[in-house]
Parts: C-alpha cells; sequence; structure tokens
C-alpha cells in the first residue's frame, strides 16, 4: 500500500483522476465496437443460388411471373422458401401444372450453386458473407475467421502484458490504439478472406493490449478506495459502447462504412492519450525515480495540491517504495497465482468473469431470419 500513500500527497482522488478516467473510458467505449462487429458486419443474409433464367434479364419470359420463374428454377429448401445451396440442372416446366405436387420436382436432379449467389439486400446492403460468398459449403468459414479474431485477444493478452512491463504502460497503449486504428482501417481493403481474417487478428492483438493498458493506468493512478468506483463506471461503458454499435450498424448497412465507422475514432484516442503520465509505481519499481517523481507532481499541480513540491522527494519516493521494489525483484512465477490462497481465489474468479465475458454471442439472427420470405420475395 505504500505508492497509495504517494498517492494521497499528490491529492489523492482529485481533478487528474477525472480527466485520466474521461479519456481511457474513450477506449472502453470503442472496444466493444470491434470486438462485437461481426454480429453486423459479417451477418448472413438471405440467399439463393443465380440462375440465368432468374437474373440474366435478356433471357426473362415476358409471359411468366418472377414467382414461376423461381419456381422452375430453385427447389423448395426445408425453410419452404427456396433452397439456398441447390438449384435445378434444367428448368421444370412441369411445376407450372397447377396440379403438379411434390413428386413433380423431388427426382429432378439437382446441383450447387455453381454460378454464385443472389443476396437479399434488404437489412444490409453488404456484409462479408456476401462479399466472399461465406454461404453453404463455405459456411465454416465465418465462425473460423471469428476464432482468429479471439486467437488475436489471447496472444494479445499474453505479449502485451510484457511489454507494458518492459516499455510502459503508456506507450502500450498509445501504440495499441494506433495499431487498430491503421488495421482496422485497411481491412475495408482487404482483398480476400485470408488476408481480411489476418487483419482482423492484428486488430484484436492490439484490442487485449488497449484493455491490459488502460485498465493497469487507471488502477495504478487511483487511490484503493476509489478503485472499485473507477472499474464499476469503465465496466458500464462497455454497454454503451454495445448500444453505440446498435445504432451504428442501423446507421450503416455496408460493412465497410460500419468498419470504417469503429476504426477511425481510435487515431484521435492514440493522439490524446499522450498526455496521460506514465504510471509512477512503473517508474519507481523499474528504476526510474526522477521521472516518477516528475510525474507525481505534475498530477499533484493538476490536483492543486501545492505542498506536493515539498513533501513529494526522491528519498521519500526510494524509502516509501522500498518493500514493493524488493517484492518485484523477487523471483516470481505465474504458479504464484494458484499456490499463494488469496491469488488463487481471485485467478479462479477472474477466469470464470473472463470466460463469462468473452463466451461467443449468439448470432444476431438479422440475416437468418426471415430468409424463406426474403428469398420468395427479395430474392425473386
Amino acid at each position: 500500500m505504500a505508492f497509495s500513500e504517494l498517492l494521497e500527497r499528490a491529492g489523492g482522488v482529485g481533478l487528474f483522476q477525472a480527466l485520466q478516467v474521461f479519456t481511457l473510458l474513450l477506449p472502453s467505449v470503442l472496444i466493444p465496437t470491434q470486438m462485437l462487429l461481426e454480429n453486423f458486419s459479417a451477418a448472413v443474409p438471405g440467399h439463393r443460388c443465380w440462375e440465368q433464367v432468374l437474373d440474366n434479364s435478356s433471357e426473362v419470359l415476358a409471359n411468366l411471373t418472377p414467382e414461376a420463374l423461381l419456381a422452375i428454377s430453385i427447389p423448395p429448401g426445408p425453410n419452404q422458401g427456396p433452397h439456398q445451396c441447390r438449384r435445378f440442372r434444367q428448368p421444370q416446366w412441369q411445376l407450372l401444372d397447377p396440379n403438379a405436387t411434390a413428386t413433380n420436382w423431388s427426382e429432378a436432379a439437382t446441383e450447387p450453386c455453381l454460378d454464385g449467389w443472389v443476396y437479399d439486400r434488404s437489412t444490409f446492403t453488404s456484409t462479408v458473407v456476401a462479399e466472399w460468398d461465406l454461404v453453404c459449403g463455405s459456411e465454416g468459414l465465418k465462425p473460423m475467421g471469428q476464432s482468429i479474431f479471439m486467437a488475436g485477444i489471447l496472444v494479445g493478452a499474453f505479449v502485451w502484458g510484457l511489454l507494458s512491463n518492459w516499455f510502459g504502460r503508456k506507450r502500450m497503449l498509445s501504440w495499441c490504439c494506433l495499431q487498430v486504428a491503421v488495421v482496422g482501417t485497411s481491412t475495408i481493403l482487404a482483398p480476400n478472406f485470408l488476408i481480411y481474417c489476418g487483419l482482423r487478428f492484428l486488430s484484436a492483438f492490439a484490442l487485449a493490449g488497449i484493455i491490459l493498458s488502460s485498465t493497469t493506468l487507471m488502477v495504478e493512478w487511483t487511490t484503493t478506495p476509489g478503485r472499485a468506483v473507477t472499474m464499476t463506471i469503465q465496466g458500464c461503458t462497455y454497454s454503451i459502447g454495445q448500444t453505440a454499435l446498435a445504432g451504428l450498424a442501423f446507421a450503416l448497412r455496408d460493412w465497410r462504412d460500419l468498419q470504417l465507422a469503429v476504426s477511425v475514432p481510435f487515431f484521435a484516442v492514440s493522439l490524446i492519450s499522450w498526455w496521460l503520465p506514465e504510471s509512477a509505481r512503473w517508474l519507481i519499481i523499474v528504476g526510474k525515480p526522477d521521472q516518477a517523481l516528475q510525474e507525481l507532481k505534475k498530477v499533484a499541480r493538476i490536483n492543486g495540491h501545492k505542498e506536493a513540491k515539498k513533501t513529494l522527494t526522491t528519498e521519500v519516493l526510494m524509502s516509501s517504495m522500498e518493500g514493493e521494489v524488493a517484492s518485484a525483484k523477487a523471483h516470481q512465477s505465474v504458479l504464484d497465482l494458484f499456490r499463494v490462497p488469496v491469488l488463487r481465489w481471485r485467478s479462479w474468479a477472474m477466469l470464470v468473469v473472463k470466460y463469462a465475458i468473452l463466451a461467443p454471442l449468439p448470432e444476431t439472427g438479422l440475416g437468418q431470419r426471415g430468409a424463406g420470405k426474403a428469398a420468395a420475395g427479395g430474392l425473386g
């Protein structure tokens, strides 16, 4: 608790903490928009096979309605609408007979969608699924892309945890925000699904760094009694980000526009984050007490604690942090998280909570719901 005493000498909880929390809440609002983005940008729209008789205007028969052309070209699917993944090899003219029954076409030869698909664009004008035809035989690629994104968060959490201890929290926060901005913006230029997945992995990789760095900075610059409040506010901010994403997806129906809208703001966050002071606690532990003293005096000045200029000295810092510095230099292992009773309970609790947060969300159903109606109407 030695560093908490230094924070009290720098004004405790004051204007600086309020400004810092407000600054760090900006990336907290944007993080859910990246993590839940594919619920909208990769929604599965209603679809059916492209068929020359139906979709080549030069060959449309004037005496037949679109419904009749659909009936002779596309077999019914499980949802009683046009099949999403099969088509007739040849037009089944006998189905135009009012007395035709299911037996008239059930034995007719069908084939996969060799010429591509036609998508319902009434809900989304463009999605990742429609962009690269991630349907039917390729429908497994969509969850694979989402798994790659989550793998990026897993790898990033490990890597950025180490890098923040080596190079500082503030630098990692600014860099990760810049990386999300650059990579997220570049995603709209992806020429194929493989490169798209690679860019999404890099975005997730940097998102993990933002989560770790912002949370660590917020905790290390807040006194112990105020940490519960700041972390609760941060948790509520994630919900605001989810709501904002839904509003953006309602307004922007093209996946590229939506991708751009949730990526560009990270440029601003990267620039704004430079005013934040580096963690003084980290600076002391890595042997930079003079720089830590400057940061503490800066915080005291913002909090209006003028007497800190006299009470905060290098000698006071080193004497107060002597125990923490010795503890940080002692050999420690990841297994200590489960050896020490207090850490063991906290580690298990955090694992359970983290699993609940990062567990895959159910599909929104925006593309699947009403697929039969869309196929019969908007796709017919």
